[in-house]
């Protein structure tokens, strides 16, 4: 019923940027909240940042004044802008939307299939 589609991952140098895009699509009639989430190989999944639809964004400590995460002008996409990259930071990202579909009444938490980031000299 709801798709997300990440893009914008790739192979970076440490120092580097990198700009992540999400946009979410189908029978969609609401969206509370967007964000970001990583895995890297052998750890569990990650908060890295998110943004409701309404009131102030939240950021991992690891990232915070090096990230920025924002919504696009329709409110169905979310971006992460990266700077100053890591080797830490290298991780599959997945987009995350709390969405609330047509025809019904509850919130329903909805997972992009990931990007691939690597930051390595």
């Amino acid at each position: 019923q709801v798709q997300l589609v990440e893009s914008g991952g790739g192979l970076v140098q440490p120092g580097g940027s990198l700009r992540l895009s999400c946009a979410a699509s189908g029978s969609i009639f609401s969206i509370n909240a967007m964000g970001w989430y990583r895995q890297a190989p052998g750890k569990q999944r990650e908060l890295v940042a998110t943004i409701p639809s309404g009131g102030s964004t939240n950021y991992a400590d690891s990232v915070k004044g090096r990230f920025t995460i924002s919504r696009g002008n329709a409110k169905n996409t979310v971006y992460l802008q990266m700077n100053s990259l890591k080797p830490e930071d290298t991780a599959v990202y997945y987009c995350n939307a709390v969405v609330r579909t047509v025809g019904n009444t509850y919130y329903v938490n909805y997972w992009g299939q990931g990007t691939q980031v690597t930051v390595s000299s």
